[in-house]
């Protein structure tokens, strides 16, 4: 397992953690033996679940556990996870937000489901190259996400996630179509202006999206209510209009300056207050937020930061909080781990030999 670094150095390296081994033997003979916890392998079970997925499960658990109880288990888990210990917190609400995901995890190591993730694919056109970020995510610490680009819309999804925004959701949605011109240095050091300019694209973005829905039910009308295609220009006219758009995002991109003073209004909160102090270019976006449990999600306005090829943040407007997300860059190949073909040839043989 490959664990984010201690909160909040997002520049640090990926931390490297065995979970399990699987040992392949001479007469078609295999044993799997779990990793976890302190005292040494132990024995457990593989299972393909279905395609791109299989399960692990631990059938020593004690193994898992401590001769303090569980308080030693959680000060062990905080000083492996977070770097840490729970005297270093002083943020009650921080104590009750690492509680809660020691509790959840904790129920989980003896049966673990993993599945394949597949990276997105890289365009030319990309504004940077897509692939695995990690981010700071406040009291939650460090999570992983992955930034993914779709026309003029890029999406930061949750690779792992946290009480309330669960892995898989979308954390961030940034429209390309919108780039933010920020003001002096001076000015953006005010909140309620950069609020401001936010706000107004907001609206101008929900103007667009009304007039888009409008031409799209009279076109839809046009062409049912004609005897013959006379709906056609319409279309045409609609296809310009498209091209039109996606020429000017790319001028808008192109056109970016290489870099710009950048800093964080006054009142917007940081978990790592080493970001970088200028950036290429700002647009508009939303961000998931969401209550304990992923109850009352909602997208709320932000500003999405490039700062380099390697680097970007996201200033949650609504929350005051800021999240500086930095590139993955290992290569996952120290595990020694067999190509993808082998992996899922020696998975069979496992399941095979069990039944």
């Amino acid at each position: 397992m490959y664990l984010p670094p201690h909160d909040p150095h997002v520049d640090d390296p990926m931390r490297f953690k065995p979970l399990f081994r699987i040992h392949l033997m001479e007469r078609k003979c295999a044993t799997v033996e779990c990793m976890y916890g302190h005292k040494g392998p132990h024995n457990g079970h593989i299972q393909i679940v279905k395609k791109d997925e299989f399960s692990t499960k631990c059938n020593q658990t004690d193994h898992h556990r401590m001769s303090g109880g569980r308080q030693e288990e959680f000060r062990t888990w905080l000083r492996e996870e977070w770097g840490r210990t729970l005297e270093d917190i002083f943020h009650e609400h921080m104590q009750e937000l690492i509680l809660m995901k020691f509790i959840y995890t904790s129920q989980y190591d003896n049966c673990l489901t993993y599945r394949r993730i597949y990276l997105p694919p890289s365009s030319p056109d990309d504004l940077i190259k897509p692939g695995l970020f990690k981010g700071t995510y406040g009291s939650h610490g460090l999570e992983i996400v992955m930034l993914s680009f779709h026309g003029n819309k890029a999406k930061g999804t949750k690779i792992t996630g946290d009480p309330n925004i669960p892995a898989g959701q979308q954390t961030v949605e940034i429209d390309l179509a919108h780039p933010l011109q920020l003001p002096d240095i001076e000015t953006l050091r005010d909140f309620s202006e950069l609020s401001r300019i936010v706000l107004e694209v907001q609206e101008q973005v929900r103007r667009e999206e009304q007039e888009e829905e409008q031409r799209q039910e009279e076109e839809d009308r046009s062409q049912q209510a004609a005897a013959q295609p006379a709906a056609k220009p319409l279309g045409g006219e609609g296809a310009e209009g498209e091209e039109t758009a996606a020429g000017a995002e790319g001028t808008t991109q192109n056109k970016a300056p290489a870099s710009q003073p950048f800093v964080l209004p006054m009142g917007v909160i940081s978990r790592n207050e080493d970001y970088p102090r200028t950036c290429r270019i700002c647009f508009y976006g939303t961000g998931l937020i969401a209550g304990h449990g992923f109850t009352s999600p909602e997208r709320t306005p932000g500003v999405f930061v490039l700062f380099d090829d390697d680097r970007f943040g996201f200033i949650w407007l609504e929350l005051k909080s800021f999240s500086l997300y930095s590139r993955i860059k290992v290569s996952f190949q120290n595990a020694e781990a067999p190509s993808r073909e082998a992996f899922d040839e020696m998975l069979k043989n496992i399941q095979s030999l069990a039944t």
